[in-house]
């Protein structure tokens, strides 16, 4: 079966389906059957957007990059933003995704 509908979803659930297709492809199969593969991983990519928007929050938070910073040195802020958006990515790569 092709993938057309993998365009209606987000990069964080296209990333869910293909980490299932890959290792639970029967799961992937029965949840097409029951139509709500696209549902699922829809809901997966809301969660996970959410997840990674609050880390890269609370992390810029607890790292102290603020406006401040991207006002006085922005190359230096764009440095530590590009981190704190790898780290969050990590994280929810490994707790939503499940890779």
């Amino acid at each position: 079966m092709k993938d057309e509908f993998i365009g209606k979803i987000g990069v964080w659930g296209q990333r869910r389906y293909n980490h299932l297709k890959a290792t639970k492809p029967s799961v992937v199969n029965v949840m097409r059957m029951n139509k709500n593969l696209i549902p699922y991983l829809q809901s997966v990519d809301e969660q996970a957007d959410e997840m990674f928007f609050q880390l890269v929050k609370q992390i810029a938070k607890k790292e102290g990059i603020t406006e401040q910073l991207k006002q006085r040195d922005q190359m230096a802020w764009v440095r530590e933003m590009n981190g704190v958006r790898n780290r969050a990515i990590e994280i929810v790569t490994k707790e939503i995704i499940n890779i």
